[in-house]
């Protein structure tokens, strides 16, 4: 008998046993924990799309008040 053919006998010995009860409640912990990770995972990516779309209008403002695009170049300053 080749390692392959020992190692999958083996497997299909523990699929035949009896598997162990599960805890009451198991699945409605892991839906539970399921639906507060995909909540938090909204909160973090809205909370990023805000911080994303303010430092957007901060640079946007700032560019628009101090216009960089028209300062001399330092070469050319008096």
């Amino acid at each position: 008998m080749s390692g392959l053919d020992r190692k999958e006998e083996e497997i299909r010995r523990m699929l035949d046993l009896r598997h162990p009860p599960l805890p009451p409640g198991l699945a409605a912990r892991a839906a539970g924990r399921g639906r507060r990770a995909l909540r938090r995972r909204r909160a973090l990516r809205a909370v990023g799309w805000v911080l994303l779309v303010a430092g957007v209008v901060a640079f946007s403002v700032w560019a628009a008040l101090t216009e960089p695009w028209s300062a001399r170049p330092w070469w050319e300053s008096p």
